[in-house]
């Protein structure tokens, strides 16, 4: 099969990058599998697998899909007038109505079903890229991994979640001490360290160092591959009930709760969790092999003429507040 993967970015990932991550182990799986796969992306892209086109912003989307392509799986652009089979993938929320395309891809459960859907696909990594994990070594800290400046991800409840502990300390991967976009937010406790924007095998190596996550977001998670990426460290989560967590954070991997207070009895009872659980579960439920063949299924749903939700997806209840529950 000839596969498009479209995407309005980079690749591969310079830095975090979840939505990059995904599709570029969406591709090389599906290339192992014996399916030709071309990317359209942003120039600066480069990749040892597949073909790569470059976005010409002179010509029309359709203008730049191979004849020979026999399905699309769009990432960032609306599939209108697109005479191909397709599909669409949507990582992210929205907070209004729009109808998404009728051949929508969520990325978890809970995300479909908010929009009216039962249409999904888990995020999976290529898990021999991030090695073999020490799931035996001392740990003495704990992580936050996201971007801190965004209020949603919550880093100031991370913060508070470990001053909450009698002696734990925390790395903030993806933030810095002082932050002027959190309306001045500058953290003095010696027990908090920035790391700021991380990736690849410093990323790792800093994984492979936490007794577990702390990831308190005030907002429906659509998926978190935070929170896999971790797991297969042998790190539990410590989170917030909202999206995707109760979904793939289950008693025997984590903790969940809206109460920095409960969180941080939780987090200073880590050794009640196994690190080898928590690894074994990210390994054999959310990497990129199951991830490509879900997705298999979905393009030849479309090919043969079906379509992907019985009706266009749409959000069926505003969020009026700004955040969740945080206490």
């Amino acid at each position: 099969m000839n596969i498009l993967i479209e995407y309005a970015g980079i690749i591969p990932a310079i830095k975090y990058g979840g939505t990059e991550r995904a599709i570029w182990y969406l591709g090389k799986e599906l290339t192992k599998m014996g399916h030709h796969v071309t990317y359209l992306v942003l120039k600066g892209s480069s990749c040892d697998f597949a073909s790569i086109l470059f976005y010409d912003r002179e010509k029309t989307l359709a203008e730049q899909i191979p004849p020979s392509t026999d399905i699309i799986h769009f990432l960032s652009k609306n599939a209108e007038q697109i005479e191909k089979p397709y599909i669409v993938t949507i990582q992210g929320n929205v907070n209004d109505q729009r109808e998404f395309d009728i051949n929508t891809v969520f990325v978890s459960k809970d995300h479909a079903s908010r929009f009216g859907s039962d249409s999904y696909v888990y995020n999976g990594m290529d898990w021999d890229d991030y090695g073999k994990p020490d799931l035996f070594n001392k740990r003495n800290y704990f992580h936050f991994l996201g971007d801190a400046a965004w209020r949603l991800k919550n880093v100031q409840g991370a913060i508070d979640v470990i001053k909450g502990t009698k002696k734990e300390k925390l790395k903030v991967l993806g933030g810095t001490r002082l932050n002027l976009n959190m309306g001045f937010r500058f953290t003095i406790s010696p027990r908090i360290h920035f790391c700021g924007m991380v990736g690849g095998e410093k990323k790792n190596q800093l994984l492979q160092g936490s007794k577990g996550l702390i990831f308190p977001v005030k907002w429906s998670e659509p998926f978190g591959i935070a929170l896999t990426e971790s797991l297969y460290f042998g790190c539990p989560v410590f989170g917030t009930p909202y999206g995707s967590l109760p979904e793939i954070i289950n008693e025997q991997v984590g903790f969940l709760s809206n109460s920095k207070e409960r969180l941080s009895e939780a987090v200073e009872n880590v050794d009640h969790y196994s690190r080898v659980t928590c690894h074994e579960y990210a390994r054999d439920i959310f990497n990129s092999k199951k991830m490509a063949e879900q997705y298999l299924k979905k393009y030849w749903l479309v090919l043969n003429g079906e379509q992907l939700n019985r009706l266009p997806p749409k959000l069926k209840k505003i969020q009026s507040e700004k955040f969740l529950e945080w206490k």
